[in-house]
């Protein structure tokens, strides 16, 4: 790629004369850089490498996760079985699973390296660590509580991605309310038992947003859970199911708000 340098040494010639190319040459070298990183990224080659890592790093440290409070919970085996019979995992891919769990949740086992790794693979492609951190806030959740140990596992892994602790309680906080509309299709009504509250939590808002900031972070929410988006990124097509049942709650909570105001009915 020399396109960046081309055009920038013009420019810089023209403006500046003789100091003008060259740093002309050097920004447009450095455009140069960036774009084929970015080619890079994108490359089947390199989509292949991520799906693969995050398949890895989602089960060993889901075996970390249901190991940080003491002991794997009945709750925690059965949210990873339905986790294994929504992929629709093969033999092959189901035998997988289990070992990486079982490794991860050894005592022996260590959170450091095993993000490194997904790092170096996957770059600095925020919306896919947010990702896997949804997927392991998910299974901390599935015996309707977060204990001590999980918790602290949780900060440390999003503090590792580079994920906020604020951020973290922030999502926390939108996946219970989420759990609230599971079952959720179109444009039925919400699952009983859910409020008001629960939708604007669902969709990290409060009950004081306008309807254009409502509509936004409604849009972002989907959007982040977009299965062609999380495809691209390099999330494996197995997993894309958990984010489309996030979508319909998602979803559901939208639709309950929106009843209650006017100008968006």
């Amino acid at each position: 790629m020399f396109y960046g340098k081309i055009i920038g040494g013009l420019i810089g010639l023209l403006v500046a004369g003789g100091i003008g190319l060259v740093l002309g040459l050097a920004v447009g070298h450095a455009f140069d850089r960036g774009l084929v990183s970015t080619l890079k990224s994108g490359s089947p080659g390199n989509i292949g490498r991520i799906k693969a890592s995050f398949f890895e790093t989602t089960f060993l440290l889901s075996g970390h996760l249901a190991k940080a409070d003491g002991r794997v919970s009945q709750q925690e085996i059965e949210h990873t079985e339905l986790i294994f019979q929504q992929m629709n995992l093969s033999a092959e891919q189901r035998t997988l699973a289990i070992d990486l769990f079982r490794k991860g949740a050894a005592s022996e086992f260590s959170v450091e390296p095993v993000i490194a790794s997904f790092l170096r693979v996957c770059g600095h492609q925020r919306q896919l660590h947010q990702t896997l951190l949804q997927f392991l806030v998910s299974l901390a959740m599935a015996d309707q509580r977060i204990e001590p140990g999980e918790q602290a596992a949780l900060r440390q892994i999003a503090a590792l991605l580079g994920v906020s602790a604020g951020r973290l309680d922030q999502l926390l906080r939108m996946a219970r309310a989420q759990e609230q509309f599971q079952g959720h299709e179109g444009h039925t009504a919400a699952p009983p038992g859910t409020s008001l509250g629960d939708a604007y939590a669902a969709l990290g808002v409060t009950k004081n947003v306008s309807d254009k900031e409502l509509k936004q972070a409604y849009r972002r929410r989907i959007s982040e859970n977009h299965p062609d988006k999380l495809i691209a990124r390099g999330v494996p097509e197995d997993m894309i199911k958990l984010a489309t049942e996030r979508s319909q709650e998602i979803q559901g909570a939208y639709d309950m708000i929106r009843k209650t105001r006017p100008q968006m009915r």
